[in-house]
């Protein structure tokens, strides 16, 4: 076998192995799917009345349900980096990875396997939050096509969180710390046009929320299953994307490797 065939059949091991994890120890995921269903919730009957009363539908009509499910879809997708952060930095702290070390492992399969896993876990999580929305009447408007790309985009985005929670687990040095490192991500979708529209917003609050990775994403991403004009909004989606996931991977991979020689 070469090189290549022994990485990915040991990162499929890791993969496995996290997948197992995932299923003796589901706390985590779940809470990964709690928390977004709870908003989305929230949103819709508790304030939803309020806030959408300032808000016509994404094509220009409609019930808030329509506009808010979108974000909160997308929160989902930021929900799964608080469970990789502290995946990666257990098996950190608990010497596992010393064991790993001392064996014939492929060094890329610790992080991969940890990587794929939680991507999977996610994108299960979003598809659970996205059937919630529809059961409680979110209708997008989108073509079998516009689906893929939506899904394509939030597979990208929950690739590159992903990843820089994994750099996050690496050098958190415990478990509760690694907690706290993600949370940012999972609330920045707030200050973007998750929830109200960004010109809804105070001037100095606008001009963060307009320029913030997540608005562009959110906005292609409701464009995609609203059929809204997307603009320039899925060209920078792509860019955030694409940006965040190199930034995480070369962060994640170089804290990997200065953990080797300790």
């Amino acid at each position: 076998m070469s090189t290549l065939s022994y990485a990915v059949s040991d990162s499929l091991t890791m993969l496995r192995r996290n997948l197992r994890h995932a299923q003796r120890y589901p706390s985590m995921t779940i809470s990964t799917v709690v928390m977004p269903v709870m908003m989305l919730l929230l949103f819709n009957y508790a304030f939803g009345g309020a806030i959408g009363a300032g808000i016509s539908g994404p094509g220009g009509g409609g019930a808030y349900i329509d506009y808010v499910a979108p974000g909160i879809i997308l929160m989902a997708a930021t929900a799964g980096a608080v469970a990789t952060a502290v995946g990666v930095c257990v098996d950190m702290t608990e010497g596992i990875v010393n064991r790993f070390r001392t064996m014939s492992i492929s060094r890329a399969a610790f992080l991969t396997g940890h990587v794929v896993g939680s991507v999977i876990q996610t994108l299960i999580a979003v598809a659970l939050v996205i059937g919630v929305a529809l059961a409680i009447g979110f209708r997008p408007d989108a073509s079998p096509v516009e689906w893929l790309a939506a899904i394509g985009l939030l597979a990208l985005l929950i690739l590159a969180l992903t990843w820089l929670a994994a750099g996050m687990g690496l050098v958190a040095r415990t478990p509760g710390s690694a907690s706290n490192a993600p949370l940012p991500l999972t609330f920045l979708p707030f200050l973007g046009s998750a929830i109200v529209p960004t010109d809804s917003m105070p001037t100095g609050l606008r001009w963060f929320a307009e320029y913030q990775p997540f608005t562009p994403v959110i906005e292609t991403l409701r464009g995609l299953l609203m059929g809204t004009e997307i603009g320039s909004s899925g060209y920078l989606a792509l860019a955030w994307c694409l940006g965040l996931a190199l930034a995480g991977y070369l962060w994640a991979r170089s804290a990997f490797g200065r953990t080797a020689k300790r």
